[in-house]
């Protein structure tokens, strides 16, 4: 009995001390609230000092690369010609919507030394205060945007400010900030998730929320806003940048990809903070599944990975990994593949596996996968309709139309109950709580189960198990090129708000190249954007607003023919690959996402080297040259004029398409 109230009052006075340990950093933090609100108000786990394993305090000791453009005090900054839109029938759409922040030129941002006569050198910083918040979901290297920013910004200016909005576009609204300091920073460096500020995932989409931010902005005394996101992150973004114009608000907003679904990707973004993070990380556990498989020979695995309605990460781990299958979501709405097709894609590779006596396998499947089913996105259409109309749960499926409700109601119960769920703020599914690995591996299991009472299929049981692979992953230590990747970005942010620019995205392009090569500028938002365009009746054509649209899967491109050249030997020959834990040091730490990597980008050094050739152009052919060099170049000119004119019009009707 003595040793027990000796243990007990150990256990008691170790919990004080822990309590005491944990109340100590508060003293350090500097809170900035509006008058209306209090410390209490306020979530205290934000900025405090996270406990670190020793392999996390290694990586906090990282000291991530600059390209030799922004290294130094000092960087050069050349603009280009104004920008335009990818689709030309959109222009009249956005350049009204946003005509304070659309055809803006392109940001080069070059080291000081470059000889470049329209470049100019920024050789004023004074002092500025700016905010940074997280917007959307987290996803591994986002800390590193702000550390970027706030080096860049005392590098510059010892006397600038950094305040972090807590708990994401919710502490905007409400002038909740938290004041960076390298204290602060101390133990986020090189960190994952989100949680030295918080975040939401909540669009900033009304009047309220609009002016809230605004006044907050005006309040503070801010110069800059940086906005940390993905695609819905960012048009909210530009058009926070479109309002404060107009306000005459001198705040500059910019933008930042941060995403792990890897979908804002466009002429001037090749891939998101995190992306790289979240593929090598599932490409792991995804292996070990693989290796799992067929040392018991007996179990299918279904995994669901998250990554919104693409299906990039869903690809890049296909590529890292060697699964059996993958079912891509672009692959399913472009065939316009029904459940039925899928389930049968499905069985037959059972079916053809079980022929060489094999009856193991792994297939990865989207979370947009279900979005992509013409009969399921239909009926999800219906539900979403009828709930923002208010009508209860329980009497959806009674107000459903007659294919719709056969469909529901022959899905099974847990499906009916997933999809049921309210809408997301952009009005699409929660697919994250939408478990089609468990729809799918049913659907097989029933059919299968028919093929052996109708003795088409003579093999063993089929047994199935399901995974979700997202969360897992979105929380982890950043690859080696996230870190590197965000903190640039972080430093991009800086001299775009130095250069006086709003509306902008900052950018770095040729990144399957080291990093003393990579290309640093910015684009603005509004370049980015399109225009959706579809047909509710015959004859009629509705049009969405503009915004940023999630970049799909090109079924097109180099990536994509990739894993068309291996399916056939991905299937039925097991050569599963592991990529192994992610590496931060040695053989595997500077490996580039495979995606990345196949695919021919960097739009913005191309963009300026043809700036380079119009200009000596320019120089030759001059009034006065000779009779034979301007028949030249009016000859050659005529001749890519005629080319570019009937490319721009095949891309543009095969967009609308």
């Amino acid at each position: 009995m003595l040793e027990l109230q000796q243990l007990q009052l150990h256990l008691s006075h170790q919990k004080q001390q822990q309590q005491h340990c944990f109340l100590l950093p508060f003293s350090s933090l500097l809170f900035t609230c509006s008058s209306s609100q209090s410390i209490k108000d306020m979530d205290s786990d934000y900025g405090i000092p996270r406990e670190l394993s020793d392999l996390q305090k290694l990586r906090s000791l990282y000291q991530p690369e600059l390209p030799p453009c922004l290294q130094g005090t000092t960087v050069r900054v050349e603009f280009g010609d104004a920008t335009t839109v990818a689709d030309p029938s959109d222009a009249p759409s956005i350049s009204r919507l946003f005509p304070n922040t659309y055809g803006h030129p392109l940001a080069h941002f070059l080291r000081a030394t470059a000889k470049v006569p329209d470049a100019q050198i920024i050789t004023e910083h004074p002092a500025i205060r700016v905010g940074i918040v997280f917007s959307g979901r987290q996803s591994p290297g986002g800390h590193n945007v702000i550390w970027g920013l706030y080096n860049a910004l005392k590098i510059h200016n010892p006397s600038s400010v950094l305040l972090g909005f807590l708990g994401g576009s919710e502490g905007l609204f409400a002038q909740k900030t938290l004041e960076i300091t390298d204290e602060i920073l101390s133990t986020y460096k090189n960190q994952g998730g989100y949680d030295l500020l918080g975040r939401t995932k909540d669009q900033i989409r009304t009047t309220e929320q609009v002016n809230a931010a605004l006044a907050t902005c005006n309040s503070l005394k801010l110069d800059g806003l940086v906005i940390i996101g993905g695609v819905t992150s960012n048009t909210d973004a530009a058009q926070l940048a479109e309002t404060f114009a107009v306000a005459k608000c001198p705040t500059k907003v910019v933008g930042v990809p941060v995403t792990l679904n890897g979908d804002l990707k466009n002429q001037f973004v090749e891939t998101n903070v995190g992306f790289d993070t979240i593929c090598k990380v599932n490409s792991q556990l995804i292996s070990n599944v693989c290796t799992d498989a067929l040392s018991a020979e007996k179990y299918y695995y279904f995994i669901r990975l998250m990554g919104r309605k693409a299906s990039h990460v869903a690809l890049e781990c296909t590529l890292q990994s060697h699964p059996n299958m993958v079912i891509l979501g672009e692959e399913v709405a472009a065939s316009k593949l029904t459940l039925f097709d899928i389930t049968k894609q499905i069985c037959d590779a059972v079916q053809a596996r079980a022929e060489q006596d094999k009856y193991h396998g792994v297939i990865l499947l989207p979370e947009g996968l279900i979005e992509s089913i013409p009969e399921v996105y239909a009926l999800l259409k219906e539900i979403h309709s009828l709930l923002r109309q208010g009508v209860a749960v329980d009497n959806i499926s009674s107000q459903l139309s007659p294919w719709a409700s056969a469909l529901f109601e022959f899905l099974p119960p847990f499906i009916r109950k997933q999809l049921l769920l309210y809408p997301e703020s952009d009005d699409s599914a929660q697919l994250s709580q939408i478990e089609t690995e468990k729809l799918l591996a049913y659907l097989v299991e029933v059919e299968i189960n028919k093929r052996v009472k109708e003795g088409t299929y003579k093999g063993k049981k089929f047994n199935a198990i399901c995974h979700f692979f997202g969360y897992q992953a979105r929380g982890s230590l950043p690859s080696k090129f996230d870190c590197d990747y965000a903190y640039v970005l972080g430093h991009i942010c800086y001299h775009i708000l130095a250069a006086g620019l709003n509306g902008y995205m900052a950018t770095v392009t040729n990144l399957k190249n080291p990093v003393n090569k990579w290309r640093c500028g910015a684009a603005p938002i509004s370049a980015m954007m399109t225009v959706k365009r579809w047909s509710p009746n015959p004859g009629a054509v509705s049009i969405g607003k503009p915004a940023i649209h999630p970049a799909t899967v090109d079924l097109r491109g180099k990536a994509y023919e990739l894993l068309r050249q291996n399916a056939a030997s991905f299937l039925l020959d097991d050569i599963y690959r592991n990529p192994g834990p992610l590496q931060f040091e040695g053989p595997g730490s500077d490996s580039k996402a495979i995606t990345l990597s196949v695919e021919d980008q960097d739009y913005m050094g191309r963009i300026k080297k043809l700036q380079e050739y119009l200009e000596q152009v320019r120089t030759i052919v001059k009034p006065g040259c000779p009779q034979e060099v301007l028949k030249a170049a009016l000859s050659v000119m005529g001749s890519v004029t005629e080319v570019l004119t009937a490319m721009t019009a095949s891309s543009t009707n095969l967009s609308s398409l």
